[in-house]
């Protein structure tokens, strides 16, 4: 199992949360504050940013299968995201996407979708 960071459609109550349905929610977590969070039209992307925020998501045990689904929501082979480890508040390391395409213009969402 792998501990994934979620911060936007797949929370529980998100649009997409069916993709991660079956999987073990944890607990509510935040990200070290190194992170910005812009709204991409429906969905958000989040970003390193050196004058960044803790962004609030949810912590989920995931397995290989779902971490796969994951990374075809997240267009992981396109390069829209890329799945890294990131470090949680309290110094707990989970997996997350990242957004890699440009964000200027896009609007900042503070640290929560």
């Amino acid at each position: 199992m792998t501990r994934v960071f979620v911060y936007g459609t797949l929370k529980r109550g998100g649009e997409n949360h069916s993709w991660i349905e079956g999987q073990r929610f944890v607990s509510m977590a935040k990200t070290r504050p190194v992170y910005r969070m812009f709204d991409l039209g429906g969905y958000p992307g989040m970003v390193r940013d050196v004058q960044g925020m803790s962004i609030e998501g949810e912590l989920w045990e995931v397995d290989a299968a779902g971490l796969a689904k994951l990374d075809v929501l997240e267009d992981v082979a396109g390069g829209e995201y890329e799945r890294v480890a990131m470090e949680l508040e309290g110094g707990e390391m989970a997996e997350g996407y990242l957004y890699l395409r440009e964000v200027s213009g896009c609007r900042d969402c503070g640290p929560c979708w």
